[in-house]
């Protein structure tokens, strides 16, 4: 087994020689995949091997619709006729669910046992962990995580294949190092892959509690998990020190598996914990909470850009002097680039692209126009520093020239592997007025300003362009933290904030705005709790729990029809509704 030391000079010397692993990356997909029915009607007449510029020149750049149908027949059980495997020749183990954060239906993404893919995956998820440790070493008595993590492994397609959250699937099976890492955990098993996202929470924070003095870090997959999970403790606190004081959770806890696994933590009464838990709460300041808690924790760590960074000030407010670390750059297709630097500020984590993890190749893109320019790509030798680029990929396990959909700035090179910072989602279609970046810059300052003039803090946002309107209009929907019930009496202050908010969108919105292409700004501020009950009707229709993100740019007319029924007021600067 490699040492921490072994595994970061293998991170080291992949990224000298970057441009050349790149293409051994892609000479070896197409080695094994060049005869799957996908590629087929591309690569047919193409004499091996075949190079990079064949490859792109021949391989168009693709979407999951096209691969939908193909991923469909292996869900339903059908691997190819005639022998011809459709994505990848390796053995189906099961599929990743896809965030499902703007439309409210997962994707699924085919994982394939492939032997490469996993050796560029280990160094990826090694390299990481060898990161945190080299920052802080590890304690022999201070060895414990709360990890808000949920992994539901009874969901499964026609065919009997699993259905998870690729963060969940580290912690499937009986192997030692997945035994390993579940021992580290303050939750057990059972909670981890219980079926109640909600009760999986709350045992999460009561087990993290039990163990207090033994918490080294606190972890989630993205910031938005964290948030989440403590504005859910501060509801439920006095509850919590019910719980530990008698010894076993409430009764709303019903799983029974989960039930018992959480009473053998907490090991009888607590009352002196549930006393201390009561001082620290009861004083209501939840500034600083973390190291109120657990004295012993000495990092937060989470994915922090993107629409996660929005969170960062409640992150850090929780937080008070405890470093919260930016997260890794994994996506459910492949291992993109890894944190080097995670004392860096989280908010602009930078990332080494992985120059064995697949072949990536940047499509460049236009701020300005909030579009891909053209179809040309360059790969690593070939970006610049300062430009925008979508990410495309060709993976071990059956995406080929695939867009991935994120706009990555390129910001430095580490050593000759680019060094990027994830800037926003790419638009869907070149007909989208805002861009997630325009609307959370605009946001930002509309927060500000209702901060200032009406007291109230923003929870959380949604935009939505109805393009079959004439003209097209866009729609904001708001939930904010207090102040909803006034919110009738304070309609002229209202409108005049979202008129600061209308100016405040970027290039193209205000070039259509002026050419009345676009109806005035419409904003709705709905009932509190409608994000989380947007949550818990996604985690339904199959969206992982661990992975959801809150939509920034909604392109599914259900969530707004979902939204508008939420509604509690709406300000459109043409007129009032109520």
């Amino acid at each position: 087994m490699m040492t921490d030391e072994d595994i970061l000079k293998k991170l080291e010397d992949s990224t000298k020689n970057a441009t050349r692993h790149q293409l051994e990356t892609l000479q070896s997909i197409l080695e094994r995949q060049s005869g799957v029915r996908y590629l087929q009607p591309y690569l047919s007449g193409c004499c091996a091997p075949i190079d990079a510029a064949t490859y792109k020149r021949t391989v168009p750049l693709s979407c999951y619709d096209d691969y939908a149908d193909h991923i469909n027949q292996l869900a339903g059980g059908d691997h190819g006729q005639n022998d011809q495997p459709l994505l990848a020749v390796d053995p189906l183990v099961c599929f990743f669910y896809s965030s499902g954060t703007s439309s409210m239906k997962p994707k699924l993404i085919p994982y394939f046992d492939s032997a490469l893919s996993k050796a560029a995956s280990q160094i990826a998820i090694q390299g990481s962990v060898a990161i945190l440790r080299r920052l802080f070493p590890p304690k022999h008595d201070v060895n414990k995580i709360l990890f808000f993590i949920y992994s539901d492994n009874k969901t499964t397609t026609k065919a009997g294949f699993k259905v998870m959250a690729a963060s969940a699937f580290p912690l499937q099976g009986s192997s030692n190092e997945n035994l390993s890492q579940l021992i580290r955990h303050s939750s057990p098993r059972e909670v981890i892959v219980g079926s109640n996202f909600q009760h999986q929470m709350y045992c999460h924070l009561l087990c993290g509690l039990r163990n207090y003095e033994f918490i080294d870090g606190i972890f989630s997959p993205y910031a938005i998990g964290l948030i989440g999970a403590f504005s859910f403790f501060e509801s439920k606190w006095e509850q919590l020190c019910d719980d530990l004081e008698n010894g076993y959770p409430c009764l709303d806890i019903t799983e029974v598996a989960m039930r018992d696994s959480v009473i053998e933590v907490l090991g009888g009464p607590q009352p002196d914990l549930s006393k201390r838990i009561r001082s620290i709460c009861g004083e209501s300041n939840w500034s600083g909470i973390f190291s109120k808690l657990w004295p012993n924790v000495r990092y937060i760590k989470c994915v922090t850009t993107g629409s996660m960074s929005q969170y960062c000030s409640k992150i850090k407010y929780y937080a008070g002097e405890v470093p919260v670390l930016g997260g890794d750059y994994f996506a459910s297709e492949c291992y993109v680039g890894i944190n080097l630097d995670i004392a860096q500020p989280p908010q602009t984590t930078r990332f080494v692209m992985l120059p064995t993890a697949a072949y990536f190749e940047f499509l460049p893109f236009d701020m300005e126009k909030n579009e891909a320019v053209g179809e040309e790509t360059v790969d690593f030798s070939g970006v610049e520093i300062g430009k925008m680029y979508e990410v495309v990929v060709t993976t071990y396990r059956g995406f080929y020239r695939y867009r991935l959909g994120d706009i990555v700035k390129v910001v430095d090179f580490y050593n000759s592997s680019p060094q990027v910072e994830f800037v926003m989602r790419a638009p869907k279609s070149s007909f989208e007025i805002i861009s997630e970046r325009d609307l959370m810059s605009a946001m930002e300052s509309f927060q500000m300003m209702l901060r200032n003039v009406m007291a109230v803090e923003i929870v959380e946002f949604a935009g939505y362009t109805n393009l079959e309107s004439s003209p097209k209009k866009l729609m904001i929907f708001v939930e904010i933290r207090e102040g909803c019930t006034k919110l009738r009496d304070s309609v002229a202050i209202l409108r005049r904030c979202c008129s600061s908010l209308e100016d405040a969108f970027g290039s193209i919105y205000k070039a259509q705005r002026d050419r009345g292409e676009i109806s005035p700004l419409s904003v709705s501020i709905v009932k509190p709790g409608t994000f989380d009950r947007l949550l818990q009707v996604a985690i339904e229709k199959g969206a992982p729990a661990s992975q959801y993100k809150p939509p920034k740019i909604v392109r599914n007319r259900e969530i707004v029809e979902f939204m508008e029924g939420c509604s509690l007021v709406t300000v459109r600067l043409d007129s009032l509704d109520g």
